[in-house]
């Protein structure tokens, strides 16, 4: 077994903060040509009360927003005055039938603070894994010595 999850999973951030409103915001879309599956982690910063926060996932054969198709399920919240606030919606798509997916993180009925979406795209075919652009530096520590 690999002792880094760093070498197993590509981390990817597809989203950036958004103010708070009522507004779906899609992610970049990635490509998963290599993997088994992607977990999209978005993570809400001030959410107003009654506030229905919702992660979706969709997906395309063509690497276009074009076409995009919602798939069934999803990870929704209805907020009380400050239960959503600084949480996390959680989505794990497992073996998407098209090659390009992406996130969609809703707010409606009250406003939210969208912090951004992380994806974590893992079952790579090709080990050890490069992470992309949006990481600028990462680092495995084992069995470290104090500092």
């Amino acid at each position: 077994m690999n002792p880094s999850l760093l070498k197993d999973v590509k981390i990817t951030r597809v989203t950036n903060a958004v103010t708070a409103g009522q507004a779906a915001t899609a992610s970049d879309i990635l490509d998963m040509s290599g993997y088994e599956g992607v977990v999209f982690i978005a993570a809400l910063g001030d959410v107003s009360d009654t506030s229905v926060v919702t992660l979706t996932a969709q997906q395309n054969t063509a690497n276009s927003t074009s076409g995009m198709a919602t798939l069934s399920g999803s990870a929704t919240f209805t907020a009380g005055a400050s239960d959503a606030d600084n949480k996390l919606l959680v989505l794990d798509v497992y073996r998407p039938r098209e090659r390009y997916v992406r996130a969609v993180f809703t707010s409606a009925t009250a406003n939210a603070v969208k912090d951004g979406v992380i994806a974590i795209q893992y079952g790579p075919r090709v080990m050890p894994v490069t992470q992309g652009s949006t990481v600028i530096d990462s680092d495995t520590l084992i069995e470290p010595a104090e500092a």
